[in-house]
């Protein structure tokens, strides 16, 4: 236990953040709330008095891996304090504080500005569960000043919480109801991010056409994108995360209209057969989701679209998956991702079907699962061959040790979930863009030498 004079010196803290992007800045902001305290930040978990895990709880999955790296930080260091935070310590957060004593404080995600308190109250002995509720928007912590990614590229969260309540999806237990962040706010963050060397921007949200819904019912994306497009500097900006049933028709031509955005669209579609769709909450069908793809690569030809799919989600039979193949064939997307449907507590699905229903289903849902990574992988290597024989900006991340080889991405990689482009060259600094010509395709990720 630490007591007397050391309850109020520097600490050294470790954070472990965990699931989405949006989750990452959270983790950055509580850093920075903790640095202006006078700790410090800390890479080395043996080093460290104070150990943040910070969770996520979407689905099962996660959860498990959140509650794994929970242990195994604890095995690491059992002398530090550790505190779960995060997603899953706001969606269970009475549990957890009843079975998991080797937590010095269960702090939820609403209110970051808390995590100095909770850290000085651990570190006199106590433990606590905290699970604050936002603050107004204008008393939000928002700054940061670490980063927790490669040089040269930063997340920048617009909004919090989702009003869709898609049947499956927790996120509005867990985030609770849209709140979008204030505009200037937004904007100032872009400013700092790009005075501090960020060249690359990745707007996240949970869904970024809702941004300002909450303020006078009608989205303020546009309005926002018109600003941060004009700030000064040498950046891009890629957006992450639109709703497909809300898509803004004026969004291609904008992107077309300002090269300082990225033509990549990520649209999580999750299935395509009506009848799953409609079960899901949402409105799609095959045909209009081919009509958005084919507007966008009739405006932007070069766009990257990324979709993610779910499998295994409650009415979906050999049927719809035939019709959701079908569909990915003629859609060609650049990028995919499958997931297999996780039933949620409090969620409208988790009632369709009971847990035997729920088992069965999901060892059909595993082989939905690699059935289409089969189908996909090959329409993505094709889609890749267009880069060869170009010459892109290819933005390093890490340099490979021993070799003359950097690991980078260019426009259409985003980062964490797309293939990577492999440089050729000497002493190529990690954060830099580099002029390249892509040689070839190697898998999902690109092969390229630098030629400026």
């Amino acid at each position: 236990m630490f007591v007397g004079k050391e309850r109020n010196r520097a600490m050294k803290v470790y954070i472990e953040s965990l699931g989405c992007a949006k989750n990452q800045v959270d983790a950055e902001v509580m850093l920075k709330q903790l640095s202006d305290a006078g700790h410090s930040h800390t890479e080395d978990v043996s080093a460290a008095d104070v150990i943040i895990v910070n969770t996520c709880g979407f689905i099962e999955s996660a959860r498990e891996q959140s509650i794994s790296a929970f242990f195994s930080l604890h095995k690491a260091n059992p002398k530090a304090k550790i505190i779960l935070s995060g997603c899953l310590a706001q969606r269970y957060g009475d549990t957890l504080h009843q079975e998991l004593p080797e937590a010095a404080a269960i702090f939820g995600n609403r209110d970051l500005k808390e995590i100095t308190q909770v850290v000085t109250e651990v570190l006199q002995g106590k433990r606590i569960e905290r699970l604050p509720e936002y603050p107004d928007p204008d008393n939000e912590a928002y700054q940061r000043k670490e980063l927790l990614n490669f040089p040269g590229s930063a997340f920048l969260k617009i909004s919090e919480g989702c009003n869709h309540w898609c049947s499956y999806c927790a996120i509005p237990l867990i985030r609770g109801e849209l709140r979008s962040r204030p505009m200037d706010m937004v904007v100032q963050d872009a400013r700092e991010l790009i005075r501090n060397g960020v060249c690359e921007i990745n707007v996240v949200a949970q869904d970024l056409a809702a941004y300002g819904l909450d303020w006078d019912g009608r989205s303020h994306l546009r309005e926002l994108l018109e600003h941060l497009v004009k700030l000064d500097g040498d950046f891009r900006l890629r957006m992450l995360y639109i709703h497909p049933d809300f898509f803004p028709d004026w969004l291609p031509q904008f992107v077309k209209d300002n090269s300082k955005l990225i033509p990549y669209f990520d649209i999580p579609l999750q299935h395509a057969a009506p009848e799953v769709l409609k079960l899901m909450g949402r409105f799609g069908n095959p045909d209009i989701y081919l009509k958005l793809i084919n507007d966008i690569r009739t405006t932007l030809p070069d766009a990257m679209i990324r979709t993610t799919i779910m499998v295994g989600f409650p009415g979906e039979e050999p049927g719809s998956f035939k019709i959701l193949k079908e569909f990915l064939r003629k859609a060609r997307f650049d990028w995919m991702g499958v997931f297999v449907y996780s039933r949620e507590e409090g969620t409208k699905a988790y009632g369709m079907r009971d847990e035997a229903e729920h088992e069965k289903a999901q060892r059909r849902a595993k082989r939905y699962k690699n059935e289409l990574e089969n189908l996909q992988g090959p329409i993505t290597e094709e889609r890749l061959q267009r880069f060869v024989g170009n010459t892109y900006d290819v933005l390093i991340e890490e340099q490979v040790i021993g070799e003359d080889l950097a690991i980078g991405r260019i426009y259409s990689q985003a980062p964490d979930v797309d293939g990577l482009t492999v440089v050729m060259g000497h002493d190529l600094r990690p954060g830099t863009v580099y002029k390249c010509g892509i040689k070839s395709v190697k898998g999902l990720d690109l092969e390229a030498v630098v030629v400026e």
